[in-house]
Parts: structure tokens; sequence; C-alpha cells
């Protein structure tokens, strides 16, 4: 008996809880639809620009059902040049394993955690997002064995800085059926990067969920860029116009299909400075224009941004639709960066 782990109780299996929560064939006709669009855009077919957009982190169903539903009112003015792909991350990863981790754990942002709730919460979210706004949503792969809770309803996986190294991730990515975003780690080695992008393009056979399974490799799996820190613990960004011709020539002598990235314009880009991420965002649209090889490259942007600008104290959690982690991008900022990107592109 190990002593040191208690086991709590038997969440259900994903098959229980989609039959709790299920997905009507018309959302899933609006979904299968949303991943066909961006497979075009991550294989070169459409030359719309993807914007995945939203919270840092998702805290409470409703400002973020909120936020969700005045994206939707700008896709329609914008649909013929930008995807919008709304963020709602419902895991929260932490370098040493401490704070707020996300919906899954605290659905209630200031009550003890309860992931058996967590897991009820996030998938009506994520069908709420489909039903009542109208998209397939992105989400971060904190776990992956979670990922099946979760399969039919989402259109967008990103494996996270501190994951893309981890063997379990790259496997499954190579099973899942939408596109899937590697970002750099964040020491900045662009090699571990591509490396994660071979395996999850691979075909491998694995222990998942308990089952011996057989991935067929996902070719939809690309880079993201967020930025690196050294180990000074000084923050420096790759997003400039020399950082995406290296990533761009690197991908060319990898042999992989789809070279693709998405720009993250926070995190280390940014140096967390969430207010340069405009300026962030206008510069890679530059660099778009410089070059064709880079234009080629560069499929979307990755931003965060809320209803209300910067980050607030989960202690105090009291401004509706501000972010309890990283500072984001407030609405007013936000929609006027969304028509400006589209006026550029």
């Amino acid at each position: 008996m190990n002593k040191n782990l208690t086991f709590y109780r038997r969440l259900p299996i994903p098959m229980e809880v989609k039959e709790q929560y299920p997905v009507s064939p018309e959302l899933s006709a609006i979904r299968e639809s949303q991943v066909a669009e961006m497979e075009k855009i991550f294989k070169g077919e459409s030359d719309r620009f993807l914007l995945i957009i939203g919270p840092c982190s998702a805290d409470s169903e409703a400002p973020v059902l909120d936020y969700i539903s005045r994206l939707r009112e700008v896709q329609e003015k914008v649909k013929d040049k930008i995807m919008i792909v709304p963020r709602v991350y419902t895991g929260k990863p932490r370098t040493t394993g401490e704070g707020y981790k996300g919906m899954l754990h605290q659905p209630e942002a200031n009550e003890k955690p309860d992931l058996y709730k967590g897991l009820l919460a996030i998938r009506s979210l994520f069908i709420k997002t489909l039903s009542e706004c109208g998209f397939a949503p992105a989400d971060e792969m904190l776990y992956p064995e979670n990922y099946r809770y979760l399969s039919d309803v989402l259109g967008y996986v990103a494996v996270g800085a501190r994951s893309t190294e981890d063997q379990h991730h790259r496997l499954t990515a190579s099973g899942i059926d939408v596109p899937v975003g590697m970002k750099n780690p964040t020491s900045g080695d662009i090699s571990v990067m591509m490396n994660s992008i071979k395996a999850a393009q691979s075909a491998h056979s694995f222990v998942y969920r308990n089952w011996e399974v057989q991935s067929h490799g996902n070719p939809l799996t690309h880079a993201i860029l967020r930025g690196y820190v050294d180990e000074a613990g000084k923050a420096h960004p790759n997003y400039h116009y020399e950082d995406l011709y290296a990533l761009y020539e690197t991908y060319q002598a990898s042999g992989l299909a789809n070279p693709a990235v998405i720009v993250d314009t926070n995190h280390s880009n940014s140096g967390k400075k969430y207010l340069e991420q405009p300026r962030i965002a206008k510069d890679i649209l530059h660099s778009m224009k410089c070059s064709s090889e880079i234009r080629s490259l560069v499929k979307g942007l990755m931003i965060e941004s809320y209803i209300v600008d910067g980050a607030q104290k989960i202690s105090d959690c009291e401004v509706y639709g501000q972010s309890i982690t990283d500072p984001c991008l407030g609405w007013e900022k936000t929609e006027k960066l969304i028509y400006e990107l589209a006026e550029e592109l």
C-alpha cells in the first residue's frame, strides 16, 4: 500500500460523461466544419488567418460565454480574412504546482478543488460555446488522459511549454484528429519543439487510458512560438523576422508535413507586458509582408484577451471578466486590434 497517495474517488470514464452531456448532430456538424476549415489553413489551401484568442484561463462560465459571444459578432465582420478560435483554457499549468490550476480543478475559483464537478463544468462550457456562440473552442492539453472527455467538442489543442517534451503528450497528440500546436519549451530550444512535432506527426503504439492503442499520426501538428526565458530568468522574444525565417529554414530541412507556426503574442514574447500584444501582432504581419516564405509559414496568432484589461488576485475575484491569472488585453482594445489586423491582411 502506498501511504503517500490517497485514492479519493473513481471518476467516470469519458463515455459516461459524454452520455450525461451529449453533443447533438447539429453541434457536431458545426465542429467538423470548423475543424475542416482549420485543416485547409494549415495545409495552405486557405489564406484565412487564424486568431486563437481569449482569457489566459477560463475562470467562470458567465463571463467566458459573454466574451465569446462578443467574438461571434466580430467574426461575422472579418470572416473573409480571419477565422477566430476562442481560447477556453480550463487547465492552468503551474511551474511549481502552486496556485490556481483552472476550472477543471476549481470550477468555483474560491472553493476547494473538485475534479469531478470540474469535468462536468468544463464539458458543459464547451458545449455552450458550440451551441450558444457557434465556435469549436481551443484548450490546452494539460492532462493527456482527459482529452477523451472533450474530443467531440474541441476544435484546437495546444501543448504547453512545460509539456512539449513529455512523451505522453506527444504520443497522445499523434492520435488527435484536430490541429495540435506544440509550444517551444521555456528554455527556447527550438529542436525540442521540432522533435515534438515530428513525434506527433508519426504513428505510435502506446498505453492510453489503460488501453493498448495505435495512433496514425497527426499531420496538422505545428509550432507555436511563445518566447523563452534564459538561465538568468530574463525573458526573450522569438517572434521577430529573423526568428520566423530561421524557423522556416528549420522546417524546410526537417521534411515535416504542413510547415506552420502560430505566434503567441504574450508570455515571454511580450515579457508578460500584455499591452504590447497589439504592437507585436502588427510586427508579425509586417514580417509576413516582407517575406513570402514567412507569409507561407505563419498561419495565425495566439492572443490573451478578456473583457477587462489586466488581472486581479484570485482572492479578490470581484471584477467581472478580468483574468485571475496572467493579465489580458481588455475587450475594447481587442475588438480594435481584430479589425486592424483584418485591414492589414
